[in-house]
């Protein structure tokens, strides 16, 4: 690989990071979800030495916005002046993202690091295989530079929010207040626990929907009581 430029700039790293492995599920819409990454870089200045870093990424409940609100960021955590290009390029992209704000953060005191002499392509093969071995599906896998690495991070955001934002948008746009989403798990939890019962009808009475969902929640309380 040729020596890279001294002054490092957003799209030097874009342009020279690749997202080998998304975890396999999209963002949760109702939720927060955590990306566990793996980022392997060559070191600048020594041959044959790759250092891979291991950390966690948390998304938080993403929002449908207005075309206005995309004057806020929406990241947390980015140690990195790289990151007001990130915000400019997902308002380049609004179509391909639906408009939705997502807030990200890295923990940074889950980075841990380590440094490998070997070839960048014979580690990247054994973080896969021990990727694949553990059949995490929020595992990621991005090649990239050693910095600013943290734009490496960015890109394999953007992969996830562009995979993951027609799928949370459809949600939104069903249930905008998660409400539903919040009803349906907790019938899913009294399913089979009678001490269930009770907080379920707290919420529905919290909500203002017990009228909607009565017939349902006697019913339930029947099935139980057998």
């Amino acid at each position: 690989m040729s020596q890279p430029p001294k002054e490092f700039d957003f799209w030097y790293a874009v342009n020279n990071t690749e997202v080998l492995e998304l975890p396999r599920g999209r963002l949760e819409t109702f939720g927060s979800t955590s990306i566990n990454y793996r980022l392997v870089t060559e070191l600048m200045d020594s041959v044959g030495q790759v250092r891979i870093r291991e950390g966690r990424i948390q998304s938080f409940r993403p929002e449908i916005l207005t075309p206005q609100a995309l004057s806020e960021s929406p990241l947390e955590g980015f140690q990195t002046p790289h990151a007001d290009d990130f915000i400019q390029w997902l308002r380049e992209h609004e179509s391909d993202l639906v408009v939705l704000k997502y807030g990200f953060r890295i923990r940074h005191e889950t980075v841990t690091e380590s440094i490998v002499h070997d070839s960048l392509e014979n580690v990247l093969d054994r973080v896969r295989a021990d990727l694949k071995s553990r059949e995490d599906p929020l595992a990621a896998l991005v090649r990239g530079v050693d910095e600013p690495w943290e734009v490496c991070l960015l890109k394999l955001l953007f992969e996830v929010v562009r995979r993951s934002a027609p799928g949370n948008a459809r949600d939104l746009r069903a249930d905008p207040d998660g409400s539903r989403h919040e009803i349906e798990h907790a019938f899913r939890l009294a399913a089979n626990n009678r001490t269930q019962l009770a907080p379920l009808a707290s919420l529905l009475n919290r909500l203002g929907k017990f009228k909607d969902y009565e017939d349902r929640f006697f019913a339930l309380v029947r099935s139980l009581a057998r």
